[in-house]
């Protein structure tokens, strides 16, 4: 299997990537608690059937970046430009997730599927309660203390609501706390509105969608994938049981099953 490491200069970031297999493209978009490396499990898997594209996104792990506001959706569209990839399966997770429908919507000829995990959605106003610990972060982080804003964070999304720190393995606890970590420590200017309102276009979304979300996550994100779900002509939703806010982390070989089988059927 071919594999190339590189970084690509552009829209003002040097984006760190990883490129593996043969075939038509897919693209891993990791969520906003990770960088790429959330993806580890899902790679090789892939790339055996796809050309997969894996990279971390501005404000994450090894890309650099300068304080220049920016867009995930415009800085997306421009390394599948730069690296030559068609339209794309893209596989995003939480705002990976977000990036994608957005460029779905806002560039379509860039998209020939989504895959949506344990989804965000621009544009949505939720119904379900926001996370207990928001309030403690937002103390935590005016007094500068990163390492409980990391803990906290980990706690709603890796955790979720219904379990403790020591039900979930520290192979996935302590990988996300490292990639938190850099995310939270980032000098990455300020991220720009995609000027999409997913929310409200979804019957627009033209291509085939599969859905993942783990029951374990939070309400709001259940709530998210129930309305994408709905939305999306044709969309099909899968819940992984016993996970939380990264399905493919902690259930790797039956996350992998079913985005090859949605794969499968389009080939």
């Amino acid at each position: 299997m071919s594999r190339t490491w590189g970084r690509a200069e552009v829209n003002g970031a040097g984006f760190h990537y990883e490129l593996a297999g043969e075939g038509r493209p897919l693209v891993l978009l990791h969520a906003g608690i990770c960088d790429g490396r959330m993806w580890d499990g899902q790679f090789e898997a892939f790339a055996a059937a796809r050309k997969v594209l894996r990279y971390d996104r501005r404000g994450f792990g090894q890309t650099t970046q300068g304080p220049d506001a920016f867009s995930h959706v415009e800085d997306l569209r421009a390394l599948l430009s730069h690296l030559n990839l068609g339209p794309a399966t893209l596989v995003g997770c939480s705002q990976g997730a977000k990036t994608a429908l957005d460029l779905a919507l806002k560039h379509p000829e860039s998209v020939d599927s989504l895959v949506l995990v344990a989804p965000a959605v621009s544009g949505y106003e939720y119904a379900a309660a926001a996370p207990p610990q928001y309030e403690e972060i937002e103390r935590a982080d005016a007094a500068g203390d990163v390492g409980r804003v990391n803990e906290l964070e980990l706690q709603i999304w890796v955790d979720g609501p219904r379990r403790s720190p020591g039900e979930v393995g520290e192979g996935v606890r302590g990988l996300v706390r490292e990639m938190n970590l850099a995310a939270l420590t980032s000098t990455a200017g300020e991220e720009l509105p995609s000027g999409v309102d997913a929310a409200g276009r979804l019957g627009e979304v033209r291509v085939p969608a599969l859905v993942v979300v783990g029951d374990l996550d939070t309400p709001r994100t259940l709530e998210a994938a129930g309305v994408l779900a709905d939305g999306i002509d044709g969309a099909r939703l899968e819940i992984i049981k016993g996970t939380a806010h990264l399905p493919n982390m902690e259930r790797p070989e039956e996350f992998n099953r079913l985005v090859l089988e949605f794969l499968g059927g389009r080939e």
